[in-house]
């Protein structure tokens, strides 16, 4: 069986109970013998054959000897080498500590109180959206996963771009906001969000050739399981290998009312697979494996209605090779594909349906299947090279991308698949950046060229554009105490160009009511125009030897011209034809809404804001506190304002803990204000406050406790203004884990 397969096979049924139900078992077995064996001390190492920079820089995040956590983390995504606190741009860092603070179980819980970042999952919680500063879906935001943009699409109500990840599997996230982020792929114009996987030198102690760990969890709301197992090998001193399968099995569950929320449960198999080589001593191959494969109902009328069932592979190779000075050769080499396919079987005779040619009722009989597949291929390849002029020392990057995405649809008259029509896009870029240093000074500069072509049945569409980006960055102090303020500015543009789903969805619509949707192939593409100033602080021994201060904040306009949005057209209107036959909806039995639905561009979108991230570490406690504050709305050519309804809640978030016994005990809380966009239906006001522990109680045994939505608060994320029903978030939800760890 491939590798592809080997975890996949009959996933679904009673088939797939029994074989997790033997996984976890095994598992169980896995840690009763790390009972037994002897202490080895889970720490993080750097990796394998990572730039000097990067070690040096890996290092000195570890904690020092008195137990201070320094804060600078090398971005993985940065393609000069960067950590967030030197970007002269809106960057986050979450690192693995603070993942496992989260004890994640869907990927909306990793970037909790990120600042101007909101996760959408609905109640499916294993399908997520990301939502960057009121920009999401159909490319909007990319999302990563080691190098693997993931394209998957499936148009509705609610989400409508998802991805699928367990957090188990991740050790890092970087999170890139506005287009600045354009050197990373086409059509990110709302930023780019960067997940990493764990490596083997990241679980390897350095003297050991060989460790295992398993983790068993277990969260109160929902009553749900996880059970994961992790193993690392070293081979010799150039070659490394990891694997990681996790289990989890989650009940429906209870908001802060008390009441279950239908179709929240899901059962997911995830893993991992990846092996880092070292041709030559500055050469490095990474090679990478990550599988998922979600199930959950769809409910309809507080019943199941769908079973849906995911595959997810992904599959990277990622090449690096320097000069012994990193000076003019700094090449990276990645090629990755993501295939997705995403099968719903209709549980109950489905009726309320319309055939989408004719318009004519129909009923899905059980067992009715709407299929969709999405496969994206991606390859990516850029050098840096760093060179003096005189007393400016540059960092020049250049490269280009060049992704694909195919999509196949197919079902039976009158189901969701309609909303998702195939086809084929295209898109590709090349870019040159310049960074250059002289004392106080720092200037980016940078031209990107994009260009796309989209295909359907009978429709034809391309594009290009050039877009610019200009930072400048000033350190004007030479003081102890001020020597790490930088002021910087920024202006940067992007280029989407329209999605599959926006520009050939064309029929009746199948569902409820019928009206035609338009496709639309004279669609501009959105360009993202971001204007920003910020400033950047970073202190050591600030009040004691051995602690440190990182404080961030930026204010942002952004101008999204021919953004693309849903339009509803009148019957007669040019364009939208009245269909004789189908009586109007007010008619008794009829079913016809004389209108036309079809995706336009507007003017713009405007949306503002102001972000603000710091922490403070000091060995003995740390604290953090973040802030996003965001407005935004769309602009008909005809003038027309009106709310834009992907802004997300502002938010304040607060954390602070603190460590004793030797730094084995960590305990501490969080609190999070969200305040309700404007002209947002559902949205209210509301406050979250979470704890958290975590203790070493051995050098082979780690236990973990949190407790999210403490006050047990009814809440709705506001982005779910999009669903028919409003879906209410998790109420009190206690979480336990406890994890063995061996090696030798």
């Amino acid at each position: 069986m491939g590798l592809a397969n080997w975890a996949w096979a009959g996933a679904s049924g009673p088939e797939s109970r029994r074989a997790t139900s033997g996984l976890t078992a095994l598992l169980a077995g896995v840690a009763a013998a790390a009972l037994m064996a002897g202490s080895a001390h889970a720490q993080q190492v750097v990796p394998l054959g990572e730039q000097d920079e990067q070690v040096e820089q890996a290092e000195a995040s570890k904690p020092d000897e008195s137990g201070a956590t320094l804060l600078d983390k090398m971005m993985l995504t940065s393609r000069i080498g960067e950590t967030a606190i030197e970007s002269p741009s809106s960057s986050s860092h979450v690192d693995q500590e603070q993942l496992d603070r989260r004890m994640a179980a869907t990927p909306n819980e990793m970037l909790f109180g990120v600042p101007g970042v909101t996760m959408q999952a609905d109640s499916q919680r294993t399908a997520s959206s990301v939502n960057i500063r009121g920009l999401q879906d159909y490319g909007r935001v990319a999302v990563i996963v080691d190098g693997a943009r993931q394209d998957f699409q499936r148009s509705g109500h609610g989400t409508q771009s998802t991805f699928y990840l367990d957090p188990e599997l991740v050790k890092s996230v970087d999170v890139i906001r506005g287009p600045v982020a354009n050197t990373y792929g086409s059509g990110a114009i709302g930023g780019v969000v960067f997940f990493e996987t764990k490596d083997a030198a990241d679980f390897l102690k350095p003297d050991e050739n060989w460790a295992a760990s398993a983790t068993q969890g277990y969260e109160s709301n929902g009553q749900g399981w996880t059970t994961s197992a992790t193993g690392a090998y070293r081979f010799n001193d150039n070659i490394d290998a990891l694997g990681n399968i996790v289990y989890r099995d989650y009940g429906a569950y209870k908001d802060g009312d008390g009441d279950r929320v239908d179709g929240s449960g899901f059962e997911v198999l995830g893993g991992l697979l990846k092996t880092t080589i070292l041709p030559t001593d500055n050469s490095e191959l990474k090679l990478g494996w990550v599988g998922a494969s979600d199930q959950w109902n769809q409910f309809s009328g507080g019943a199941p209605a769908y079973d849906v069932d995911l595959k997810q592979n992904t599959f990277t190779a990622r090449y690096n090779i320097t000069d012994d000075d990193r000076s003019w050769l700094d090449l990276h080499i990645n090629g990755s594909f993501n295939g997705t396919r995403l099968e719903q079987t209709s549980l109950v005779p489905v009726g309320g349906r319309f055939d989408p040619a004719t318009g004519l009722p129909v009923v899905l009989p059980i067992g009715s299947k709407a299929n969709y597949d999405v496969g994206t291929t991606g390859f990516d390849i850029w050098n840096t090279s760093r060179f003096d002029t005189g007393q400016f020392a540059h960092e020049l990057t250049y490269g280009g991308d060049w992704v694909s995405d195919d999509v196949d649809t197919t079902g039976t008259a009158g189901g969701d698949n309609f909303y998702t029509p195939s086809g084929k896009r295209r898109v590709s870029g090349a870019y040159i950046q310049d960074k250059v240093s002289w004392e106080w000074l720092e200037v980016i500069a940078g031209l990107r060229y994009d260009s796309y072509s989209l295909k359907g049945d009978d429709t034809n569409a391309s594009g290009d554009r050039l877009s610019p980006r200009i930072s400048l960055g000033v350190s004007p102090f030479n003081g102890p105490a001020l020597e790490g303020l930088q002021f910087y500015g920024t202006y940067a543009e992007g280029y989407r160009s329209p999605s599959l789903s926006e520009t050939l969805i064309s029929g009746l619509h199948p569902a409820g009511v019928v009206f035609p949707f338009l496709p639309n192939p004279a669609l501009r593409p959105e360009t993202g125009k971001t204007w920003e100033f910020g400033a950047n602080y970073k202190a050591d021994g600030v009040f004691a030897d051995d602690d440190a201060l990182r404080l961030k904040a930026a204010y942002f306009n952004n101008d999204v011209d021919d953004y693309i949005d849903g339009a509803n057209l009148s019957a007669g209107q040019p364009g939208c034809p009245f269909i004789p036959g189908l009586p109007p909806v007010f008619v008794p039995g009829g079913f016809y809404v004389p209108t036309c639905f079809q995706h336009q561009n507007f003017a713009n979108a405007k949306i503002r804001g102001f972000e603000f991230e710091s922490v403070y570490d000091a060995g003995w406690g740390f604290a953090g506190l973040s802030a996003s504050l965001i407005e935004g709305y769309t602009v008909s050519f005809a003038g027309v304002r009106a709310d834009l309804a992907t802004i997300p809640s502002s938010q304040v978030t607060a954390q602070l803990g603190f460590r004793f016994l030797d730094d084995r005990l960590t305990v501490g809380g969080e609190v999070q204000y969200n305040g309700k966009p404007k002209g947002n239906p559902i949205a209210e006001d509301f406050t979250l406050v979470n704890t958290f522990a975590s203790y070493q109680a051995s050098d082979n045994l780690k236990l973990d406790f949190r407790v999210d939505n403490l006050f047990d608060v009814n809440y709705v994320n506001p982005l779910n203004v999009t669903v028919t029903t409003p879906v209410f978030e998790p109420g009190v939800t206690i979480k336990l884990a406890a994890t063995m760890r061996f090696g030798g």
